[in-house]
């Protein structure tokens, strides 16, 4: 008889670290499990025996967030995906956060895992995707994700990924936010878009200047992002213990904000999911900011975190 020994459900386990930083990425959906800065976390992780909690850390591909009734059109056929939310009839976050990706390469500061999307029902398109994560000990983490169409048809495409970042413990009401965000998206309850980006001047959801949350609940897409020099768009939280940067580079035109009022008791504003995406919710049905993949070409985005401790 051969024993084995338990793998965890989450896979594979890939520690990276540079400086003070240190991350793990599963197997499992490519997610990013941990990340931290001289031992103080910086986004919400779980244990490698967990899914993830409420999408923590999850790469969102070849869609972020919802289709409505997971019904789109594209280049003249009609497809119907996989109602993934049922409490809403919506398909949520894409095919890969569950599947099982190989590791194409992999060093004490990086690594890279692949996974090829072959047919599927309600998107008969073929990708090779590639998720790579690395440290650096001044700038922190850097994340690239590829897409490849390896298929004869063009291809739409969208990607997100899911971190909730941390800068203390506690409530997160006294939290400072800023967004470089100048408009905003109504949604209706079922997080389907109600109308166009809306001018957030005049609103609660500008945080163009920094400011304490309150008790101000999000769970909003923000557009019309501002970018420095660099080309990249920059969201600050900042808390009693650290002040946490995401950056979104060129591609990710928009920011999904999330103060976590719906989760768990126990886990409801203790963190804010900044989420960079390269389309609004629906885009699959509304076409805005939809990326078409053509035969043999291939997208590549970037976005990254990095963490200045109190």
């Amino acid at each position: 008889m051969t024993v084995t020994s338990a793998s965890p459900v989450t896979g594979a386990q890939y520690d990276i670290a540079a400086g003070e930083y240190q991350a793990t990425v599963t197997e499992l959906g490519a997610g990013l499990r941990r990340l931290s800065r001289g031992g103080l976390p910086v986004i919400v992780g779980y244990d490698a025996d967990e899914l993830p909690p409420a999408g923590a850390g999850q790469l969102l591909t070849p869609w972020p967030n919802r289709i409505d009734g997971g019904r789109y059109s594209f280049a003249g056929a009609s497809y119907q995906l996989d109602l993934s939310e049922p409490a809403h009839g919506n398909a949520i976050h894409g095919l890969t956060r569950w599947a099982s990706w190989r590791v194409a390469s992999y060093a004490d500061n990086a690594v890279e895992l692949a996974l090829d999307v072959l047919g599927h029902a309600g998107y008969p398109f073929c990708l090779e995707l590639r998720a790579g994560y690395r440290l650096t000990p001044h700038a922190g983490l850097a994340v690239t994700v590829t897409a490849l169409n390896r298929g004869s048809k063009t291809a739409p495409f969208g990607t997100g990924s899911h971190p909730y970042l941390l800068a203390g413990h506690g409530d997160i009401d006294d939290w400072q936010l800023q967004l470089p965000a100048a408009r905003w998206l109504p949604c209706d309850d079922r997080g389907i878009p109600a109308g166009d980006p809306q001018d957030v001047t005049g609103t609660p959801y500008d945080f163009r200047s920094r400011r304490p949350l309150g008790g101000l609940t999000l769970d909003h897409a923000l557009t019309a992002l501002s970018t420095d020099a660099d080309g990249r768009a920059r969201a600050v939280l900042a808390g009693p213990d650290a002040q946490v940067e995401l950056w979104a580079g060129p591609g990710y035109g928009w920011l999904q904000v999330f103060t976590g009022d719906t989760l768990a008791v126990g886990a409801r504003r203790r963190a804010v999911a900044i989420e960079p995406m390269t389309c609004p919710p629906n885009a699959f049905v509304s076409g805005a900011d939809l990326l078409t993949i053509e035969p043999g070409a291939t997208v590549s985005v970037h976005w990254g975190i990095q963490a200045t401790l109190s």
